[in-house]
């Protein structure tokens, strides 16, 4: 028998004050996205709750993390954001031939936070709901050696998982070439069950159809099959957040 999300919700914010923190300031669809991501088990879910309200004190203690901590990997113009799919989510598009391993991890980590939290942002006006989620495509297209980052990769899936469950709605992977299979079979172990089903490998001209539909010819660049612009994710200018919603992670 399944289980009463509210009794759930109830047992998991018990659960999480047992453990020396607080859901104080957060809304149920947020610990919802932790509950989903650990089976609906109130225990495992606060755990990771406090995991991640501890992760997100250390390594984010502004809220956000500043274009000025990351300027590097800003320089290479290889993400950008489109607006909102036909569902509704924020569509992230990054250009794996603009990318290069970077030689500070620390930097790189940040900008993956960076560019996480201002897509999902993007998403509302003012004040979160918690249950927003993000298409993010993969164009690997004119790809080379030198661009090549399975670290990367599982760096930021791994982020995904741990620190913004529940957040992918799906993840494009456009033209992969044959010498990336190896690299995406490895990344592919350290992706769980969840990720990967919702990984679309476009592969042929039906699901490409089918990727322009999901996305819309409205946000979705002209080189991809729509009708806009690519929009660098340093151009893209967001509201500021709502005056109550600042003590809370505006991305939780």
């Amino acid at each position: 028998m399944d289980r009463d999300p509210q009794i759930s919700l109830t047992q998991m914010r018990q659960s999480v004050h047992k453990l020396g923190s607080s859901t104080l300031n957060y809304q149920d669809p947020t610990l919802m996205r932790f509950l989903i991501a650990r089976s609906m088990n109130p225990e495992k879910a606060a755990k990771m709750f406090v995991q991640w309200q501890k992760w997100r004190s250390d390594f984010v203690p502004l809220g956000f993390i500043p274009d000025s901590q990351v300027p590097d990997e800003l320089e290479d113009r290889k993400i950008y954001l489109q607006g909102l799919s036909k569902g509704k989510c924020p569509v992230v598009i990054v250009k794996a031939s603009k990318h290069f391993p970077s030689k500070d991890q620390l930097q790189f980590k940040k900008f993956v936070v960076h560019f996480l939290d201002k897509t999902i942002a993007s998403s509302f006006k003012g004040r979160e709901v918690g249950t927003e989620k993000l298409i993010a495509i993969l164009d690997l297209q004119q790809i080379s050696y030198k661009n090549i980052d399975a670290r990367g990769l599982i760096t930021g899936f791994q982020f995904l998982q741990a620190y913004y469950p529940e957040r992918l709605a799906k993840c494009f992977i456009l033209d992969m070439p044959w010498f990336f299979l190896s690299v995406w079979r490895m990344v592919s172990h350290f992706l769980e069950k969840a990720t990967l089903e919702k990984i679309v490998i476009v592969s042929n001209e039906e699901e490409r159809r089918e990727f322009i539909r999901e996305i819309g010819e409205e946000v979705l660049p002209e080189e991809y099959g729509g009708r806009a612009k690519l929009v660098a994710l340093q151009e893209v200018l967001l509201s500021p957040l709502e005056d109550e919603e600042k003590e809370e992670d505006h991305n939780s």
